[in-house]
């Protein structure tokens, strides 16, 4: 049963938006870390870009393999998930 008085503005709901990568898309190949948490990504072509622009590339299809997931108002890159796990996000080396 439902609870039809739950306030949906008060939950943080994790929604992801997978855009359709181009022909020439880079990859990420390692992960920017500061104390432990993910700063920004390197690309493929050696390229490092932070947080928010991985998000505009990715949106634009530059980046192939990721989606793009919504929480609390922010936004960060998500490994599409294919079952194969050595190719998740969070298995990528740090540089």
């Amino acid at each position: 049963m439902i609870d039809k008085n739950i306030d949906m503005t008060s939950l943080s709901l994790n929604t992801v938006e997978i855009p359709t990568a181009n022909a020439n898309a880079r990859t990420i190949v390692a992960l920017k870390k500061d104390g432990g948490h993910v700063t920004g990504y390197q690309l493929s072509d050696g390229q490092v870009v932070n947080k928010d622009m991985a998000v505009a590339l990715a949106r634009q299809g530059e980046i192939a393999g990721v989606g793009i997931a919504h929480r609390d108002g922010s936004e960060y890159l998500k490994s599409i998930p294919d079952g194969t796990e050595s190719n998740n996000l969070s298995h990528l080396p740090s540089v």
